[in-house]
């Protein structure tokens, strides 16, 4: 098991998929934050996969989003 100072495979993919959808829709970093009633800089550090987040929170990100919490969390790779 990871320690807290490591980022899990879950963490990483989430900020991937994060950061690519809000690219895609041409947000900011503050703009999302703002729409999901969360810090600027607590949105900066999920899409660098530093936080461990609530399923809450993936709720709230992915409503600011306009996307499903699934498509957050699907592995695009496979």
């Amino acid at each position: 098991m990871p320690n807290q100072t490591q980022k899990c495979e879950a963490q990483l993919l989430f900020a991937t998929n994060m950061r690519r959808i809000r690219l895609e829709k041409k947000l900011t970093q503050e703009k999302v934050a703002e729409a999901a009633n969360l810090h600027p800089n607590y949105i900066s550090s999920v899409e660098r996969g530093e936080r461990n987040i609530s399923i809450g929170n993936i709720e709230r990100i992915s409503v600011a989003l306009g996307t499903s919490m699934c498509e957050l969390l699907t592995d695009l790779t496979l």
